[in-house]
């Protein structure tokens, strides 16, 4: 599968002095990452709170939301496009300050197909900050495709359980999703389901999985079953599946 060029403004302007794209290696920043559809986006004040926390915890500035919609539009008009997937990344600039780099590129939707995980261990650093470099999360997640996997799911020493490569993870006990409580990433997608859905947040480790009915996974590209971790299957529940989707759609959509 060929992977599309996505359009890059920085700071409002196309991503084509080498000077500019020096400030992008250092390896330092954050990011967060959206669909678009008709210049809307869901939970578009969580995604602009994101930025800005990060923002004062790395480098004592904040991020102004209303710029950051304005380049969002802009990066949007100059591509051509309504729908698309979006990201808004911050580093630092060598000259000082900060830079805000936009990508848009083809928007994704959820991919129904089961997925199945493979347990690594491995912690993110600072889990809670969506952040550039995640050379370990590219790493393992590599490494259990080329295994046959879908996605890596990182684990502690001893078990426990917090977040997908690149996804939050969420289990199903029949009467709640539960969602690990270990740090990790507190993903858009998750923060929507947790406000739409009877959800808890509690310890779950690898000797958990055979009690759970069903299993999912959240990230910006959307939400997909589990069918599988380690060699614990799960069946894909569609009735929950159906109310889980219900949920996610009747979030309303933030115009830009």
């Amino acid at each position: 599968m060929t992977t599309p060029v996505p359009h890059i403004e920085i700071d409002g302007s196309p991503a084509t002095d080498p000077k500019v794209l020096a400030s992008l290696l250092t390896g330092y920043g954050h990011f967060t990452a959206a669909q678009v559809r008709d210049g809307r986006v869901q939970g578009l004040d969580l995604h602009l709170a994101r930025l800005d926390r990060a923002g004062r915890e790395l480098f004592d500035e904040g991020v102004d939301g209303e710029r950051v919609r304005a380049l969002l539009r802009g990066a949007l008009e100059s591509a051509g496009r309504r729908d698309a997937a979006a990201r808004v990344y911050v580093h630092p600039d060598l000259a000082g300050g900060t830079r805000t780099t936009v990508t848009v590129t083809d928007p994704y939707t959820h991919v129904p197909t089961p997925q199945r995980l493979k347990s690594v261990v491995y912690g993110r650093p600072a889990p809670h900050i969506k952040h550039v470099g995640g050379f370990g999360q590219t790493y393992y997640g590599e490494a259990v495709r080329r295994e046959g996997f879908d996605e890596a799911l990182l684990t502690s020493l001893d078990g426990e359980i917090a977040e997908g490569a690149v996804t939050n993870i969420a289990f199903w006990d029949g009467t709640s999703l539960v969602w690990p409580s270990a740090p990790c990433l507190h993903g858009i997608t998750m923060t929507l389901l947790e406000s739409h859905l009877e959800s808890v947040r509690r310890r779950v480790t690898r000797d958990d999985l055979p009690g759970f009915r069903a299993a999912l996974v959240t990230n910006s590209r959307g939400i997909s079953p589990v069918g599988g971790i380690d060699g614990v299957d799960f069946e894909v529940d569609e009735e929950l599946m159906v109310r889980v989707y219900e949920a996610y759609e009747s979030v309303p959509w933030d115009r830009l």
